[in-house]
C-alpha cells in the first residue's frame, strides 16, 4: 500500500495565489503596525487558504505486474543454412528457460516466418504486432534471435525497452551470388539485348578471379563461359524465337559457400519483331485492292511495298513504254536480291501475264520452302489458263483450281477444323456475317488445313506448310465486303491478321502447342492442338521431380490445367512431342540474395536503447538487471530494463481539512487575534 497527497482546488490555482498574496500583505500590514495577533492572522489566512486547495490523502492498494520480454525467433528460409536453425533453437529454449527463472518476469515468444509473395524477413512488422498486443509499461527488453537479415526496416517501432540482436551465423560464413542488373521484358527479334551480369563473393570468400558461367536458353544445353568476379559483366543476347524466351545464368556451387540458390538467375524476355515487311502485287485494280493496302498500312508496323499492275503488256494502245508506270516496276530486285527481306508476299487476282518470269515465280517457291510466308487471294484469274497454279508455285500451293467459278450469294463459315484452328477459333457472330458474292472452286491437297468454307461447304480458306514456310490461299476476292459492312460485315480484320501473323509463325498462333503462363507460384498449362484429345502433361520441377498432370477442353482445341508449383525456379513441360519452360518466381527468392549474417541492418534501432549485437557462436550471453538509460549490453551479457508495473486495486481518499475543522480552526484563530489585540 503507497499513500500520497492529493489537492482538488475549488478555484483556479491563480486564484488562490491571489487570495494567499492579499492574505499575506494583510498579515505583514498587522506585523508592521504591530498588531500582537498577526501570528493568529496569519494562521487563519493559512487554513482558510489550504482549505481552497482541498487536500486529500490518498492510499493505494497496488498488485505489482511482471516486467515482459519479447522473444522473436527468426524462421525464416534464410535461418535453414548451415546449422543456423538447430543453433536459433537452442539458444531461445535456453533464454526462455533462464527468463522464466527471473522473478517477476514473462517471456514471449514470436516465431517469424517467411513474408508472403516472397516479401522476405518481415522481423519489425512481427514486432509491430507484438507491442501492440502488450502494454508498453511493462516491456522490460526485446530479444531477436536471427541473422540480422530483415526486409522490413522501416517498419521499426519507438522502443519501449532495449532492444538486443542474437545473431547466428559464423565469421567464417561466405556465399557467391549471381546478380543480373538489367534484363528488358522485350526485345526486337535479330538485334542483340544487353544483359548486365555480376557475380560477388560476400563474407569470408576464398578470393576467386573468375567463375565458370552456364547459360541455356529455354531448357536446352548450356554454353559455359568464364565470368569474372566482382565486376559488371555486359552479355549481348539476340533472342532465337518470337514469343517467350526463357534465359537461364547458372554459376556452378563453389566448396564451402553457404547456398547455391542464389548461383541461378532466370530471365524471361518475349521476342517481337520490329517491323512487318509485306510485299503486295495486285494483278489489277478491283474493289477490294484498296481494302488490302488500306488493312496494311494501318499497322504502324508494317512496311508494305505495294505494286499494282494497271495495264498488260499485251494491250496495244500507244502509249510510249516510259510513260506506263510512276516507277518501274523492280521485278529483278524484288524477286531475286531483296526477296528475303521480305515476311509475307501477297498475290492478290494475279495472273500471268510476263511480267513475272517463271524463273521469279521459282524463286518465290525457293523463298516459302526456305521459310517463307506466300498467302493467294484468288479471283477469277485463278480458275483461268493464266493461273497462278500454271506456273512454278503449283508445288507449293494448297490447292487445286477446277476451272470454275461459283457467282453466288454465301455466307461463309469456320470449319470444325477451323473451330480448333487458332487463325480462325473464336471468331464471334458467323450467324450474323454478311455474305459474299464469288468463290473459285478448288480441290484442297490431302496435307492442307481447310479452316473456313463457302458455297456448299467448299473449301474457301486453306492453310499448308510447305518445308520451312508457310502459305494460304483465299479462294475468293470478296473479303472486302466485309470491310465495307455489307450486310452488317464480318471480322475481316482480324481474320486477315491471324492470318498474317499465323503465317510469320508467331508462337501465340501455333496450332500444335504447349505453353504456360505464370501467376506468383500458379501456371496455367495451355495445350493447343488440332486433334479432339491431349494427353497428359509432364512437369518436371526444379529439383529433378516429376508429376503428370491432366487438361480439361476449355474449346475446341485448347486445353487447360492449373497447377501449383512447389518450389521456384525452372519448370519443364512435356506432352508427346511438345516441349516447353516456364520460371516460377524469382530463381533467387528474395531470402537468399544476401545470406551472410549481420548486425549492420539494425544497429540504428538497437543504438536508440543502448543495446547490443552479439553472437551466438560466441555462447549465450548472461542477463543482467540495467536502469533505464544506462548502457544495455557489454562483452558476453545483455541487459534488462525492470520497469515495476503495478496495478491499482483499491484506492481510500480522506480530506486532510473537512469544512467543520477549517470552520473551527479559522474561527479560533480570529477570535483569539481579536481577544489577544483588544486586551492590549
Amino acid at each position: 500500500m503507497t499513500g500520497t497527497i492529493l489537492f482538488d482546488p475549488l478555484l483556479p490555482w491563480g486564484a488562490i495565489g491571489v487570495l494567499g498574496a492579499l492574505a499575506l500583505i494583510g498579515v505583514v500590514l498587522a506585523l508592521w503596525r504591530g498588531l500582537s495577533g498577526w501570528a493568529l492572522r496569519a494562521l487563519a489566512a493559512v487554513i482558510l487558504v489550504g482549505a481552497l486547495t482541498q487536500p486529500s490523502y490518498q492510499v493505494e492498494d497496488r498488485a505489482p505486474l511482471s516486467d515482459i520480454v519479447l522473444m522473436l525467433v527468426d524462421q525464416s528460409a534464410s535461418q535453414t543454412l548451415a546449422e543456423r536453425a538447430g543453433v536459433t533453437e537452442d539458444a531461445a529454449t535456453t533464454l526462455q528457460d533462464r527468463l522464466a527463472g527471473r522473478p517477476n518476469t514473462e517471456v514471449r515468444r514470436i516465431n517469424v516466418g517467411d513474408g508472403e509473395d516472397d516479401a522476405g524477413t518481415l522481423l519489425m512488422s512481427a514486432l509491430n504486432a507484438a507491442l501492440a498486443e502488450e502494454p508498453r509499461a511493462r516491456i522490460a527488453g526485446i530479444l531477436l534471435l536471427s541473422d540480422g537479415r530483415l526486409h522490413d526496416l522501416e517498419r521499426a517501432p519507438n522502443l519501449p525497452a532495449p532492444m538486443h540482436l542474437l545473431m547466428t551465423g559464423k565469421e567464417t560464413d561466405w556465399d557467391r551470388r549471381l546478380i543480373v542488373r538489367n534484363a528488358p521484358a522485350f526485345a526486337i527479334l535479330g538485334e542483340p539485348v544487353t544483359l548486365t551480369l555480376m557475380v560477388e563473393d560476400d563474407g569470408a570468400a576464398p578470393g576467386d578471379a573468375t567463375t565458370p558461367l552456364e547459360i541455356s536458353v529455354d531448357g536446352g544445353e548450356p554454353q559455359i563461359f568464364d565470368m569474372p568476379i566482382g565486376e559488371s559483366f555486359e552479355l549481348p543476347v539476340t533472342l532465337p524465337h518470337g514469343g517467350r524466351n526463357v534465359i537461364q545464368f547458372t554459376v556452378p556451387e563453389a566448396e564451402g559457400e553457404l547456398t547455391d540458390r542464389n548461383n541461378t538467375a532466370l530471365v524471361q524476355i518475349n521476342g517481337v519483331r520490329d517491323r512487318l515487311r509485306v510485299l503486295l502485287v495486285s494483278g489489277e485494280p478491283h474493289a477490294g485492292g484498296r481494302t488490302w493496302r488500306n488493312l496494311l498500312k494501318s499497322d504502324s508496323s508494317v512496311d508494305l511495298v505495294h505494286f499494282t499492275i494497271l495495264r498488260p503488256p499485251e494491250k496495244q494502245d500507244g502509249v510510249p513504254v516510259t510513260e506506263l508506270s510512276l516507277i518501274a516496276f523492280p521485278t529483278r530486285e524484288l524477286f531475286l536480291e531483296k526477296i528475303e527481306d521480305f515476311d509475307l508476299i501477297i498475290f492478290d487476282r494475279y495472273k500471268r501475264r510476263g511480267i513475272l518470269p517463271a524463273i521469279y515465280l521459282d524463286n518465290v517457291r525457293n523463298y516459302v520452302e526456305q521459310g517463307g510466308a506466300l498467302l493467294i487471294a484468288a479471283g477469277p484469274d485463278f480458275a483461268s489458263a493464266d493461273s497462278l497454279y500454271r506456273s512454278p508455285l503449283s508445288s507449293i500451293l494448297p490447292g487445286e483450281p477446277t476451272a470454275r467459278v461459283l457467282d453466288e450469294g454465301y455466307r461463309p463459315a469456320v470449319t470444325d477444323l477451323g473451330q480448333r484452328h487458332p487463325v480462325t477459333a473464336g471468331l464471334q457472330g458467323a450467324e450474323t456475317w454478311g455474305r459474299w458474292m464469288r468463290q473459285i472452286e478448288v480441290t484442297p491437297t490431302p496435307e492442307s488445313e481447310v479452316v473456313m468454307s463457302g458455297v456448299d461447304d467448299r473449301p474457301l480458306l486453306i492453310l499448308d506448310r510447305v518445308g520451312e514456310g508457310r502459305v494460304a490461299l483465299m479462294a475468293s476476292d470478296q473479303a472486302w465486303l466485309w470491310s465495307r459492312g455489307f450486310e452488317g460485315g464480318g471480322p475481316q480484320l482480324d481474320l486477315l491478321r491471324r492470318l498474317a501473323h499465323w503465317m510469320m509463325k508467331e508462337p501465340e498462333l501455333e496450332e500444335e502447342a504447349l505453353f504456360a503462363e505464370a501467376t506468383g507460384q500458379t501456371m496455367r498449362i495451355i495445350r493447343r492442338t488440332l486433334s479432339e484429345e491431349a494427353g497428359t502433361v509432364t512437369v518436371t520441377r526444379p529439383d529433378g521431380t516429376t508429376e503428370e498432370v491432366e487438361l480439361t477442353e476449355v474449346s475446341p482445341g485448347r486445353f487447360e490445367a492449373l497447377y501449383e508449383g512447389p518450389d521456384i525456379g525452372l519448370y519443364r513441360l512435356s506432352e508427346g512431342d511438345q516441349t516447353s519452360v516456364i520460371g516460377l518466381g524469382p530463381a533467387a527468392p528474395r531470402e537468399f540474395e544476401q545470406t551472410i549474417a549481420t548486425g549492420e541492418i539494425l544497429e540504428p534501432v538497437i543504438d536508440t536503447m543502448r543495446g547490443g549485437v552479439q553472437r551466438l557462436e560466441d555462447g549465450i550471453p548472461t542477463i543482467r538487471e540495467v536502469s533505464a538509460g544506462r548502457p544495455a549490453a557489454g562483452r558476453g551479457w545483455i541487459g534488462l530494463t525492470p520497469r515495476n508495473a503495478y496495478e491499482t486495486l483499491d484506492v481510500t481518499q480522506t480530506p486532510m481539512l473537512p469544512a467543520w475543522l477549517v470552520l473551527l480552526l479559522a474561527s479560533a484563530m480570529i477570535i483569539g487575534a481579536w481577544l489577544r489585540e483588544g486586551r492590549n
